[in-house]
């Protein structure tokens, strides 16, 4: 009796479990210019975790509570860098899919909201191990030695000051100081050129910000802000990048448009395309633009957190409509809260302006010596010198583990370069990554 009573309360704790359990529905792929893309299609969006493995080279993707989908008994051929797929279920209930690999590669992951023709998705890029695997955007010019392009908006302007300190700072002048700083140190950098969305006391429109990145084809739009919220206490930076959600809106609403003629997607009109078609071209380039989104907020939270303490710690996101470029990988950076009676006094200093822009430059330079965009000129000195391509400063929880599935590069990869014995990093320690090992 005690027995059955037990297994019905585990029945009865596990059932909201099931219930919520993702399915995984569809697995699509397809190969093209030496990269395979994977789709999972999932019934609603699942925890997940993705990792390589060698002997043989397989890429294992592990879903959190979830299940495989009766159409999925057969998996599709493999086709590109993947041999096969297989799956089965984990002793912790999960889901793993297993993709059989014809050699190493490495990987780029990001999930996609439901639009008008799919769910959920889990996206995986793999490229061949050693080659570099940034967003080709879809206006891309493969204009050899090319700067990289980042495009810097001062927030607010003009006849908006934006937040206002207790000391009267104003969020628009700060943001203008800082982003001058940043551009100086953009453009001192080989290679990089810095572009200014404005660079005096004057309005400009969110939607013509987000136009000057895409007609100077930039590699990254960068907006510069500070917080403010009633709570004087809150303080530290935050990072954001466009929430799903604001994709979609953005994408319905150039959808809506798309016979005018600023309807487009880098150099690709969407007038003389049918819906379906469109709708693809527009999901393919904002998912690639907001993957690599996340992944530079990533690197300028961590460089901001070595100045102090931050605000959160991840990436957040949110429907900013200067992130909405569909084909630029944009992020807004909220320097510190201006609410904060010791954060604007920081904000009005000139030396504190400039330890914000270099530590925002340190992430974007650690960015695109990970993901050098096609032909430009750090791609090509990269691949001419790939020993001296990136180096990573270890901080507060970093792993060996984290920072290999970081640079999609394997661990002993990185022990090897670094003449490591073990797994053991500590506070401080600069290591070389070597992202195109094996060219």
């Amino acid at each position: 009796m005690l027995r059955a009573r037990i297994i019905i309360a585990w029945i009865l704790l596990a059932l909201p479990l099931l219930l919520q359990a993702a399915t995984l529905e569809n697995i699509r792929l397809w190969s093209e210019n030496g990269r395979t893309r994977v789709v999972l299609d999932l019934s609603e969006s699942s925890e997940h975790t993705i990792f390589t493995m060698r002997g043989p080279d397989r890429l294992v993707v592990d879903l959190k509570n979830a299940r495989l989908g009766e159409a999925l008994r057969k998996m599709p051929a493999g086709t590109g860098l993947i041999k096969g797929i297989r799956t089965g279920v984990r002793a912790n209930g999960q889901l793993r899919v297993v993709l059989d690999l014809n050699q190493a590669v490495r990987s780029r992951s990001f999930t996609a909201g439901p639009n008008d023709q799919y769910g959920d998705r889990l996206v995986v890029d793999l490229y061949r191990e050693g080659s570099p695997h940034p967003v080709k955007r879809a206006s891309e010019e493969y204009v050899r030695g090319r700067d990289i392009v980042i495009v810097i908006d001062p927030g607010h302007g003009g006849r908006d000051p934006g937040a206002v300190g207790r000391g009267k700072t104003r969020e628009k002048d700060v943001a203008l100081a800082v982003s001058r700083k940043l551009a100086k140190r953009i453009n001192r950098e080989p290679g990089m050129r810095a572009i200014l969305a404005r660079n005096a006391d004057i309005m400009v429109k969110h939607r013509q910000r987000m136009e000057i990145a895409r007609r100077n084809k930039a590699d990254l739009f960068i907006s510069i802000h500070a917080d403010a919220v009633d709570d004087r206490r809150a303080k530290g930076a935050s990072v954001y990048a466009l929430s799903l959600k604001g994709a979609s809106d953005e994408a319905a609403r150039r959808l809506a448009q798309r016979e005018n003629a600023f309807s487009r997607v880098g150099d690709v009109t969407l007038g003389d395309k049918d819906v379906v078609l469109a709708s693809v071209l527009l999901d393919l380039s904002q998912n690639a633009a907001l993957g690599a989104s996340l992944e530079a907020g990533a690197s300028i939270i961590r460089e901001l957190a070595r100045m102090g303490p931050v605000h959160r710690r991840k990436v957040q996101q949110a429907g900013f409509l200067v992130l909405k470029s569909p084909d630029v990988p944009s992020i807004l950076v909220e320097m510190a809260y201006i609410s904060n009676p010791s954060e604007e006094k920081k904000l009005r200093n000139p030396a504190h302006q400039g330890r914000l822009a270099d530590a925002i430059f340190a992430g974007i330079r650690n960015h695109f010596h990970a993901n050098p965009p096609p032909a430009t000129q750090l791609a090509l000195n990269l691949r001419k010198n790939p020993s001296g391509q990136v180096r990573h400063v270890i901080a507060s929880g970093d792993t060996l583990s984290e920072i290999a599935a970081r640079y999609a590069v394997s661990m002993s990869a990185i022990r090897a370069a670094n003449n490591m014995s073990g797994n053991q990093v500590r506070i401080g320690q600069t290591l070389r990554i070597p992202v195109f090992a094996g060219t």
